[in-house]
């Protein structure tokens, strides 16, 4: 292996983040910022001038980062929010021009690939398929695959909705429950094409069921009742479906002020979660899960697994 540095760039409809690694794989500097690109593109279909200020911004610093660490080979991914924007392919030719980064938008379908390829680090070896879903700020992605390093995807779904642009459309930072079932109702329709279509099921028994993102990680910090959030912590740690709901229903009793206060939560990810826990529990109900796995790894796992792979000597 070539003694430099990699990197993955995950650009999503929240956050940013930026992973560097040695040749081996050891994380040499890790960074999530909260970029909110997504912000206000429900309204009018295209990224704002101020989210995409801000997002510049991170990846000028990201791209400062990978040259201080001698970034010989590097992959820059961005998802749903590119996917949907009208101005999505101009933002990505304006980070090539001023950052130096080639920001690829990727499918729906390799958005799930990567996310299952990183999730499926925290599945048991003996269960001989994963089901993961990914809760992003503009899609959820479900997906059914086989647990093995190449896994086969035998059913995936992108839901249309994240935490953002869920928030925003439906109105719902604090908790509503005419709002809540508005919500509820638009996600159940996606997951039971996806509980029909994949025939889940029959699979459930052998099944590890992870799930992604900061929202897992939050309410597996709460359940483990951990000093803040503490996503390492968080990672690979799993939990009845029933204790998960406990910190679910305190969340909902909550106003915004007391969201950006409470120590899992805060004044960045206070305006989206309650969106976000209504999309999450909808789906582990309707699929009938009674353990779920939380996982920080992700597609940035997959990314630099694939570079290490592609680059190897």
């Amino acid at each position: 292996m070539e003694n430099r540095s990699l990197a993955a760039i995950d650009l999503g409809t929240n956050s940013c983040r930026l992973r560097i690694t040695d040749g081996s794989g050891n994380v040499l500097y890790r960074h999530a910022e909260t970029v909110k690109l997504g912000e206000g593109m429900y309204q009018n279909g295209s990224f704002t001038e101020t989210a995409m200020a801000r997002t510049l911004k991170c990846l000028t610093d990201y791209a400062a980062q990978m040259k201080n660490y001698g970034v010989a080979h590097y992959r820059a991914v961005t998802t749903a929010s590119c996917r949907m924007a009208a101005n999505g392919p101009e933002f990505v030719q304006t980070v090539r021009e001023l950052c130096g980064l080639n920001l690829e938008i990727i499918s729906a379908e390799e958005e799930a690939l990567l996310n299952v390829k990183g999730a499926r680090l925290n599945a048991a070896a003996s269960s001989p398929y994963v089901l993961v879903y990914d809760l992003g700020g503009g899609s959820t992605e479900i997906t059914l695959a086989t647990n093995e390093p190449n896994p086969k995807v035998l059913y995936t779904i992108s839901i249309p909705w994240g935490a953002r642009n869920a928030a925003e459309a439906f109105d719902l930072i604090e908790y509503d429950a005419a709002k809540a079932e508005r919500l509820r109702a638009e996600i159940r329709k996606y997951v039971l094409e996806f509980l029909h279509g994949s025939e889940f099921l029959m699979y459930i028994n052998q099944c590890d069921c992870i799930s992604t993102s900061s929202t897992p990680l939050r309410l597996m910090s709460m359940v483990m009742n951990t000093v803040g959030y503490d996503k390492d912590k968080a990672d690979g740690m799993a939990a009845e479906t029933l204790k998960i709901d406990e910190q679910i229903a305190a969340i909902w009793q909550m106003n915004f002020e007391q969201l950006a206060k409470n120590q899992y939560i805060g004044e960045n990810r206070a305006p989206i979660i309650v969106a976000a826990t209504v999309i999450f529990k909808e789906i582990y109900d309707t699929l009938q899960i009674k353990v779920l796995t939380a996982s920080l790894k992700g597609a940035q796992d997959a990314i630099i697994e694939e570079l290490r792979q592609k680059w190897q000597s």
